[in-house]
C-alpha cells in the first residue's frame, strides 16, 4: 500500500460518474469505458442504468448493486469493503453528479477516511446548467438544494438567505413549485429576478423567466418535469425600501381601519419586503416604550 502525502492509499479505487440529465448523447467516452470495466457499479436505479447501458450500447460486466437514499448507510459500508480488496467502484445516480442531492456523500466520506482513491468522471448537473441559461449573475453562486417542505420550516430557511447576495440555485418537486415560489416572493420580495428551469436538455425543456411574484402566479397553474429554480442575490443598497417609512405606512392604515395583519402584508407586499421582517418591525416599535 503505498503512501502519498503521508496519507495510506490501497488500489481499490471509487469513481462518482456524472450521468445525463436528459439525453444519453451527453455521455463522455470516459463514463462508457468504465462501466464496461468496473468490478462494481453502485446505481441509483439499477432499471434506469440498465436502459442507459441499453441506448449506449454498453455492456456491463461488473456486479450491478442499488445504491440510493433508503439503503445508502448501509451499502456504503458493503461497498467500502469491496473498494479495500482493491475492487474498482463506480457509483452513478439517475441523473446529475452523485453527492449533489443524491447519494454518494456518505461513501465518498467512507472512501477518504479509509484511504481510498477517489476520482471523478465530470458530467452534466442540472445545477450548473440552470445557472448558465437563466441569464442571471454566475460569478458567484451557492446549491441550497431542496426547500424544506413543512411551509414553517420553508420560511424560516427563505427567511436567512434574504439577504444572500450570491446567485442561489434550489431543486424542487413539481407538486410543491408554486407555493416554493410563493414563499420566495415573501421571503425575497415579488420583484426578485428568477428563472425556473424545467425538463433541462430534453424534449420539452422550458426556462421561465420573470419575478418571482409573478412565476409563482404562473406555476399556480400546475406544472410538471424536473424543475431547477435559479434566483438572483440581494442587491445591497439598491433600491433599498425606507423602513421608517413602511411602519409608517402600516400605521396610516390601521388608523383608517384596517386590521394590522393584513395592513403589513399589503405594505409588504407592495415594497417587495419580507412580511414577516415587517411584522416583527411593526412589534418591535410598538412594544417598545
Amino acid at each position: 500500500m503505498p503512501c502519498h502525502n503521508g496519507q495510506v492509499t490501497r488500489d481499490g479505487k471509487l469513481v462518482l460518474a456524472g450521468a445525463p440529465i436528459g439525453q444519453a448523447g451527453d455521455v463522455s467516452p470516459r463514463l462508457r469505458e468504465v462501466l464496461e470495466s468496473a468490478d462494481v457499479v453502485a446505481a441509483e436505479d439499477t432499471r434506469r442504468l440498465r436502459r442507459l447501458a441499453t441506448e449506449l450500447g454498453v455492456e456491463i460486466t461488473g456486479r450491478v448493486v442499488s445504491y440510493y437514499d433508503q439503503n445508502e448507510a448501509g451499502r456504503a459500508q458493503e461497498l467500502i469493503e469491496s473498494l479495500k480488496e482493491g475492487r474498482t467502484v463506480v457509483v452513478i445516480t439517475d441523473a446529475g453528479m452523485p453527492g449533489v442531492s443524491d447519494p454518494g456523500y456518505r461513501l465518498t466520506r467512507l472512501a477518504v477516511e479509509e484511504g481510498v482513491t477517489v476520482t471523478a468522471l465530470p458530467g452534466p448537473s442540472a445545477v450548473t446548467t440552470a445557472l448558465a441559461v437563466s441569464g442571471l449573475a454566475s460569478d458567484r453562486f451557492c446549491f441550497e438544494g431542496f426547500p424544506p417542505r413543512k411551509p414553517g420550516d420553508r420560511s424560516r430557511r427563505l427567511s436567512a438567505l434574504a439577504e444572500e447576495e450570491r446567485t442561489m440555485v434550489f431543486f424542487e418537486a413539481p407538486h410543491r413549485l408554486a407555493s416554493s415560489l410563493a414563499a420566495m416572493a415573501e421571503a425575497f420580495g415579488p420583484d426578485r429576478e428568477a428563472a425556473v428551469c424545467r425538463e433541462l436538455t430534453k424534449t420539452y425543456e422550458e426556462v421561465r423567466r420573470g419575478g418571482l411574484g409573478e412565476l409563482a402566479e404562473w406555476a399556480a397553474a400546475g406544472v410538471k418535469g424536473e424543475i431547477t429554480v435559479v434566483v438572483s442575490g440581494h442587491v445591497a443598497g439598491a433600491g433599498e425600501p425606507d423602513l421608517d417609512e413602511l411602519v409608517a405606512e402600516v400605521d396610516r392604515r390601521v388608523a383608517d381601519g384596517v386590521q394590522r395583519k393584513l395592513a403589513i402584508s399589503d405594505v409588504a407586499k407592495g415594497a417587495g419586503v419580507s412580511k414577516r421582517e415587517l411584522y416583527d418591525l411593526v412589534h418591535r416599535r410598538t412594544t417598545t416604550p
